[in-house]
């Protein structure tokens, strides 16, 4: 790592602004991240003070972290702070706060004084009908503008948000929202998905009866009239009121958001308002460098933590950018295509869409992508071939892939503008503020494939999880296997140009005769293949000490797998990987299950082909992904 030039990006103006305050001088990303990570108090302290955050009292950089415990960390003392807050300190920021578009080609664009308008009308209705802190408010919505609106109303009254996205049954929802017991539920009369309307006024009053607690249910008409027995949100909405913010704790209760519960029941984790705002900031604001007049995008549904992230860009004065819909609807450049429309600055995706786009060689030539300057991945580890075709696409464009999760709303490692440009494929290297580090069994750091831990707190860990009163189930989440430090369970390589390379889960690492494979690699070679539309490759521990190693096959449409196939399968795997990752057996199957995110499931697959009861998981699964992984198990060894 060189010397830095004089400041251009986001993160060079802050390290300047560090040596310029008396702070610290730091020459290069090495010094920054090590000074961010081993004086903690100090570094976040440097967040609140660069980004102006309206938190009083101020703490002491040396009275920042009281108590640096995990699980438990204590932040900030006394001080205050409501996610609000730092929205509005925005509302006269240049271009509008909000886009919201759908697949019919519908689009609402709200201002900053328009969106904290109808913040204020919906703060309104709560706190006349009682509703603040200790209370949840929970949303079946689709990524749409009033969604935004309700979550800032919440946050303003200082109960608790929590949201689903209303691609789930139901059932999958209420399993969701059943452990934090809200008092009010909106929800939409319908949403738009694949080039169809999906009407949401039965399944809502479903999910409503399943929630013995709810006072109140409001639902949004988009097309028709008010809801006979509802509260018409609109009208809500449409009220005129002055908006008063909750003074809340920098601790207290921001939203609730769901683990992907493909290891039981889905756990319902508690953020911070201070450790998002913080959190959001740095990662948005340094790593990803969003600021004031940035359009940013990430495509993702309410039911992800990106959705959480995008309504970050609020944070900077930037415009969110939302989208009701699918990413490949009407023709798989839809992302591009709006990219392309809404002169998006910086653009996020999964791992998986960017495998398709390589796979299907989509072509961005006839697209006007020239407001772009990044384009972010996440979800899953992204192959070098994705990676090569971002490169060749968009040679201009900045590729950040990120790794974290919905436990922190963050990421771990990531885009450091500061540092060269990774292998295709790793991350760039760890975020400021965060002590990463690989370990082997033993709990020792490790310069080769190891557990990803986190040995200093970070403000936007938990604060706790709903539903666990004395903290065993958050416990051993993560700090049963090294105490006091956070093990997240994933596997990962960190060399030593700080780059980062991400194997996949370590609970789904392929243990073959002693040598441990990455799941990871096996798709990238699989993601390129055209008539292969999805895989899953898992170990299977038998009795006896037997191994089985099958991959699972969903072909294209209207593709009939021949013995041919399979063949160059097999060579292929072994030219491009080795021998050791060949599969006992190769499965073809009609589909394969993702978690509603997307994600691969392979641990529980894994525990399925082991004879588990999966039941509860499979419940909160989209329909067609239940009858996917139901089907698996009819494969059991």
């Amino acid at each position: 790592m060189s010397t830095l030039p004089a400041p251009v990006g986001a993160m060079d103006r802050y390290r300047a602004w560090l040596a310029e305050s008396g702070r610290v001088a730091c020459p290069d990303y090495a010094a920054l991240h090590r000074w961010s990570v081993t004086e903690t108090g100090a570094f976040w302290r440097s967040i609140v003070d660069y980004f102006e955050v309206p938190l009083s009292p101020l703490a002491a950089p040396d009275a920042v972290l009281v108590d640096d415990a995990m699980p438990g960390a204590h932040w900030f003392g006394e001080g205050r702070l409501n996610y609000v807050d730092q929205v509005r300190r925005h509302r006269d920021a240049a271009g509008p706060a909000v886009v919201a578009l759908d697949e019919a080609g519908g689009r609402v664009e709200l201002s900053w004084r328009s969106l904290l308008a109808q913040t204020a009308a919906f703060a309104a209705w709560l706190r006349d009908n009682g509703i603040g802190p200790g209370d949840v408010v929970a949303g079946y919505l689709p990524n749409i503008a009033e969604t935004v609106v309700c979550f800032l109303g919440t946050a303003a009254v200082g109960a608790t948000w929590t949201t689903c996205a209303p691609d789930l049954a139901p059932e999958a929802a209420a399993n969701r929202f059943a452990v934090t017991s809200p008092t009010v539920l909106i929800s939409a009369d319908a949403h738009r998905h694949g080039g169809k309307v999906i009407d949401l006024v039965a399944p809502s009053a479903e999910l409503a009866s399943r929630l013995p607690g709810l006072a109140h249910h409001l639902t949004l008409a988009r097309g028709g009239g008010p809801v006979p027995g509802r509260v018409d949100l609109r009208s809500v909405l449409d009220q005129t009121h002055p908006l008063v913010v909750a003074e809340t704790p920098f601790d207290a209760p921001l939203w609730a958001v769901y683990s992907s519960g493909t290891t039981g029941t889905p756990k319902a984790m508690l953020h911070s308002h201070g450790g998002i705002v913080l959190e959001h900031l740095k990662w948005l604001g340094l790593h990803l460098e969003i600021d004031s007049g940035d359009r940013f995008h990430w495509y993702t549904t309410t039911s992800w933590m990106m959705w959480n992230a995008q309504v970050g860009a609020l944070l900077l004065g930037a415009t969110a950018v939302l989208l009701e819909g699918s990413p490949t609807y009407p023709a798989k450049d839809a992302l591009w295509r709006l990219a392309a429309a809404e002169s998006i600055t910086h653009l996020g995706t999964s791992a998986g869409y960017l495998a398709l786009c390589d796979r299907d060689q989509i072509d961005l030539a006839g697209h006007d992508l020239s407001a772009v300057v990044e384009v972010g991945s996440t979800g899953a580890p992204l192959s070098p071939a994705a990676a090569g075709w971002v490169a060749r696409e968009l040679p201009e464009v900045r590729l950040r892939s990120a790794s974290g999760g919905t436990d922190v709303c963050s990421a771990f490692a990531g885009g450091v503008p500061l540092l060269d440009e990774p292998r295709p494929g790793d991350l760039q290297g760890p975020l400021l503020g965060v002590a990463l580090e690989a370990w082997d069994d033993a709990g020792d750091p490790t310069s080769g494939v190891g557990e990803l831990v986190v040995t200093r707190p970070m403000p936007s860990m938990p604060i706790r999880f709903l539903g666990d009163p004395d903290g065993t189930t958050y416990h051993a989440a993560y700090f049963d296997r090294f105490p006091g430090v956070w093990c997240h369970g994933d596997w990962i390589t960190l060399h030593p140009d700080y780059s980062v390379t991400v194997h996949g889960r370590s609970d789904a690492t392929i243990n073959r005769n002693g040598i441990r494979l990455g799941s990871a690699d096996a798709y990238g070679v699989l993601d390129q293949i055209d008539w292969i539309e999805d895989s899953l490759l898992v170990g299977v521990e038998q009795d006896g000490g037997r191994y089985w190693l099958p991959l699972f096959i969903a072909p294209a449409t209207g593709h009939t797998v021949a013995a041919a196939d399979l063949d160059e399968l097999r060579a292929r795997i072994r030219r491009q990987l080795s021998a050791r990752h060949l599969p006992d057996e190769i499965i073809v199957v009609e589909r394969l299950p993702r978690t509603p995110n997307g994600k691969r499931l392979e641990v529980p697959v894994k525990r399925l082909l082991m004879g588990h009861d999966l039941t509860a998981m499979i419940a909160g699964l989209l329909p067609a992904d239940a009858a996917a992984m139901t089907a698996l198990s009819t494969h059991r060894p």
